[in-house]
């Protein structure tokens, strides 16, 4: 039993630092949207933004043969991904790096690719897409993930639980709007099934935090937090059919932006 004081965030981080994804996702769908990229080659330049111990990245990295690097604003995470990528023999391809999403440290048009899984809603869609677009190449391409809403109705529970995360859904018309205004030809869009969120997320996430609160028994800030968990994933079984993470793919516009 440890009572040591500890955060939200905290408890954030030691539940996420040993999952293989950080959120919604999968292998299958990270290849899916890979199959819509066709522009890479073993010199490819591709950045995983907000890659967190970068379960995706190494997917990524078993799917195409150029160099990626991994970036994420917690060094724990970024530890992990780095020894996943030795542990791979793919560390001569695969680097991660501790850097924030908003503030990047490459030279413009460095990248072919820019991925993010799980990662753009944190600062806003029509922002990342907007900042990162200085980053492609020519005909360089962006594939992300972004809660979205899947109906045209929106109920107003989960209007407001994402609202208070800080989110405001969008539907995947207007998001694929914001891209093509953001200087990008759309290329695809398609919603992850509903096992990238039960199986492949909220599962382990549960497993995780079964331990932390053995860990941290009587913790009322664990306890809050996984709480607020439980909200979360009982909110997802009974508005799944309303929202989802959605890949959106495009490929920078030679014309640049258009406003």
């Amino acid at each position: 039993m440890e009572n040591k004081p500890i955060s939200m965030i905290d408890a954030l981080l030691e539940t996420h630092a040993w999952l293989e994804r950080q959120g919604p996702g999968s292998p299958e769908m990270t290849i899916k949207a890979l199959s819509f990229i066709d522009n890479l080659n073993n010199v490819s330049q591709v950045a995983d933004l907000g890659c967190g111990t970068g379960g995706q990245t190494m997917i990524l990295a078993q799917n195409i043969t150029g160099h990626i690097i991994g970036v994420d604003q917690f060094p724990g995470f970024i530890n992990i991904l780095n020894s996943n990528a030795r542990e791979l023999n793919l560390q001569e391809r695969v680097t991660g790096i501790v850097g924030s999403m908003e503030n990047l440290s490459f030279q413009k048009e460095e990248f072919d690719l820019i991925w993010a899984e799980g990662a753009i809603d944190s600062i806003g869609f029509e922002k990342g897409l907007t900042y990162w677009y200085g980053f492609l190449k020519r005909n360089g391409y962006i594939a992300v993930t972004c809660p979205s809403w899947l109906t045209d109705e929106h109920p107003a529970e989960i209007k407001k639980f994402w609202a208070d995360a800080g989110s405001g859904l969008d539907t995947i018309g207007n998001n694929i709007s914001i891209m093509q205004k953001s200087g990008y030809s759309f290329t695809a869009a398609f919603a992850l099934p509903e096992k990238c969120w039960t199986d492949n997320y909220f599962g382990p996430r549960e497993a995780a935090e079964k331990a932390l609160l053995e860990k941290y028994a009587g913790n009322e800030t664990v306890e809050a937090y996984i709480n607020d968990d439980k909200h979360e994933v009982d909110l997802y079984s009974r508005y799944k059919q309303y929202y989802g993470y959605v890949f959106y793919i495009g490929k920078k516009n030679i014309t640049g932006l258009l406003n």
